[in-house]
């Protein structure tokens, strides 16, 4: 069977000017000498080619994310912490994505939630003017970078009408070029400067197998995201993309690997409050009982504690300083879990249930989504045949919990350390370690729901008592933020739902 490929593609110029042409070198020197390429440098450094023909906006956002310095609070491979397309995906699964592409308002989500602070406009919400106003931001620091969502075919269409006037065998050869594009004409990537005087923006495309960085004109460049996206009708538009005022969550987060991702975020943002106003309710615990038993399946894939991946041979058996500093934090954060007397409630609940967490069978798991990060290749394909609980030296004398799986994919061995946050309590046989489990995880999600969830507790006293339970004032500084964390993703994942047109594009503020 023959495979027909193709090696990059002629930028079509004019409109668009080569970033490494003498005229666009020329552009770029003018743009210099007016400061308006401040925002350029830290892009350049931190530049990507999109890993699959459909991740442009995972590449985009990859790159800006890097550029801020944002820090991802989790492993990419080896000892580091990077963001890399195959870390975003808590508003989309990378399976949708690879297919599909992913749509405008679920990259802002993405952005929203990997830590970012985001102002985003669809063209129907803005103007040229607004645009470039902003595109002049992103340029004179290195503070803001913006991300364009576009309709490639209309720089082709001027190009067709300025070019293809003369014969029929120059129309002919344009339809061809036009044949040989990739399927679908939407495309994303960042904004990297502007030249006022020309104005003229320079687009950092992340297809770089396909076209190089080029300058287009800023109106034509607004023309091409004046479009509609036929899938939803919605308009494109553009982000402007800076460091949040807070880091994001440390210990917990939520994640839409599993599609059922909507019924569950419906569940808990409409569902909830309709079980607990219409069934009788008259002690904490049959809350607890109506909300945990009607619980959708695969939930415990929607919320998940972060863990943090390393290979076992890439580092010594002692934890280093920085890796035993953010264990720390997320042990302070499972600690004031464990002390809200909402966390009390459930645990003695889960208990009458005959509940319980394996802390070795959770850690396999999670070894195998490691190994699968660390690797490249999907999951799907590896096996965890066995794990071990130890405790490392860290700095001085303090430990750390870490659980190593033996990970195997086509009879090739890997051996995967999950560093894994503990606190301790005292009971009958001496002190006891206590990993993130079930109940706290439960425990959070609950706190993340909003106030307004328990309103409809026709037990006036009972639902008073859970306002308490529930209440952000009683709750540490550390894991107020968590839980804020939580409750933004979990808006923003409900903005996502699918048939749900959603213009405010914030985030939430609680």
């Amino acid at each position: 069977m023959v495979m027909t490929s193709v090696y990059r593609r002629s930028l079509p110029s004019p409109p668009a000017i080569d970033f490494s042409s003498p005229e666009g070198k020329k552009i770029f020197n003018e743009a210099l000498q007016k400061g308006t390429m401040e925002g350029f440098f830290k892009l350049i450094s931190y530049f990507q080619t999109q890993s699959e023909p459909a991740y442009c906006g995972l590449a985009s956002l990859s790159v800006v994310l890097n550029a801020l310095s944002i820090d991802p609070g989790r492993k990419w491979k080896g000892p580091w912490r990077w963001f890399d397309e195959s870390m975003l995906d808590c508003c989309e699964p990378l399976e949708v994505v690879k297919e599909k592409g992913i749509t405008f308002e679920k990259l802002v989500c993405l952005a929203h939630c990997s830590g970012a602070k985001v102002e985003a406009f669809r063209t129907s919400q803005s103007t040229i003017d607004d645009f470039r106003k902003f595109v002049v931001t992103c340029s004179v620091s290195d503070n803001f970078h913006m991300i364009s969502s576009y309709d490639r075919g209309v720089f082709k269409q001027v190009t067709s009408c300025r070019h293809n006037c003369g014969t029929f065998l120059v129309m002919l050869m344009g339809f061809l070029t036009k044949s040989l594009s990739q399927t679908g004409s939407g495309h994303f990537s960042p904004i990297g400067g502007y030249n006022a005087e020309r104005d003229m923006a320079l687009i950092l495309d992340v297809a770089r197998f396909k076209y190089p960085p080029h300058w287009v004109p800023l109106q034509l460049l607004w023309e091409a995201m004046d479009t509609i996206v036929q899938l939803t009708g919605k308009h494109r538009g553009f982000m402007l993309i800076s460091r949040p005022h807070r880091e994001p969550g440390l210990l917990y987060t939520l994640t839409c690997k599993d599609e059922r991702w909507i019924s569950i975020a419906k569940y808990l943002k409409e569902d909830v409050p309709r079980l607990v106003s219409s069934q009788h309710v008259d002690t904490v615990e049959k809350i607890l009982s109506v909300v945990f038993k009607s619980l959708p399946s695969k939930f415990n894939q929607f919320i998940r504690w972060v863990a943090e991946i390393r290979i076992t041979e890439d580092v010594n058996q002692h934890l280093s300083a920085e890796e035993k500093s953010r264990l720390n934090l997320k042990q302070v954060v499972l600690k004031e879990v464990h002390e809200t007397e909402l966390f009390k409630h459930i645990s003695k609940f889960f208990s009458s249930m005959d509940y319980e967490d394996i802390l070795t069978y959770s850690a396999a798991k999670a070894c195998c989504q490691g190994a699968e990060i660390l690797s490249g290749c999907s999951s799907k394909g590896f096996c965890c045949q066995e794990t071990c609980v130890k405790c490392v030296k860290g700095s001085g004398e303090a430990e750390g919990t870490v659980v190593t799986g033996v990970v195997v994919r086509n009879g090739n061995e890997q051996r995967v350390d999950l560093l894994v946050p503990a606190t301790q309590n005292d009971c009958e046989c001496g002190p006891k370690a206590n990993y993130p489990a079930g109940e706290d995880v439960f425990t959070v999600l609950l706190l993340a729901l909003t106030p307004q969830t328990w309103l409809g507790i026709t037990d006036q006293a009972l639902m008073h008592e859970m306002k308490q339970l529930v209440s952000m004032a009683s709750l540490p500084t550390m894991l107020q933020e968590e839980v804020l964390h939580l409750r933004r993703q979990l808006q923003l994942l409900k903005r996502c739902q699918e048939n749900k047109e959603e213009e405010d594009f914030a985030a939430p503020a609680y």
